[in-house]
């Protein structure tokens, strides 16, 4: 019985091993988020051969039904990404005025400025003109301690107790 019992158990343990090797289906957390895989959008496709993130190996998976997504190029509104390697669409439209052009009338003086400093500190009254050079403030103790019984001394020739 015991050895009837092993080996079903040495013949399913094989099996067990290679169970993971399916395809997966790949469905979006968000709608309107693509997933996005070596440049391919596997939104709603199939993918097959995701085993190695768990093995601490990386396989090239197998994506069927996906669509390819070019590489994001520099837009031409006004970005510039020198890290690409792609010159710029246009240069930006710099017009030279002639010098005896008439000049705008000149702008109205303006300042302004902010300061800060500390509130004023109350008048001291109860302080001498010449104080001392060390004033002794009066101690108060609100917490007094009790003294501790002493033993008593003993009496020579008289028996403690």
């Amino acid at each position: 019985m015991r050895a009837l019992a092993l080996a079903a158990f040495l013949i399913g343990l094989p099996a067990t091993a290679l169970a993971g090797g399916g395809f997966d289906i790949v469905v979006p957390g968000r709608p309107g988020v693509p997933i996005i895989i070596n440049n391919i959008d596997a939104s709603y496709s199939v993918v097959e051969g995701v085993w190695g993130l768990g093995k601490n190996v990386q396989v090239q998976p197998t994506i069927y039904g996906g669509r390819y997504i070019p590489e994001r190029q520099p837009d031409d509104v006004g970005h510039y990404y020198p890290s690409m390697g792609l010159q710029p669409g246009y240069g930006r439209l710099e017009v030279e005025p002639p010098a005896s052009r008439k000049l705008p009338k000149p702008a109205e003086s303006y300042h302004q400025s902010w300061g800060a400093s500390s509130a004023p500190l109350p008048a001291q009254m109860d302080v001498p003109v010449d104080p001392p050079p060390v004033i002794l403030a009066p101690e108060i103790n609100d917490h007094p301690r009790r003294p501790r019984p002493r033993p008593h001394a003993e009496v020579p020739g008289k028996p403690p107790g």
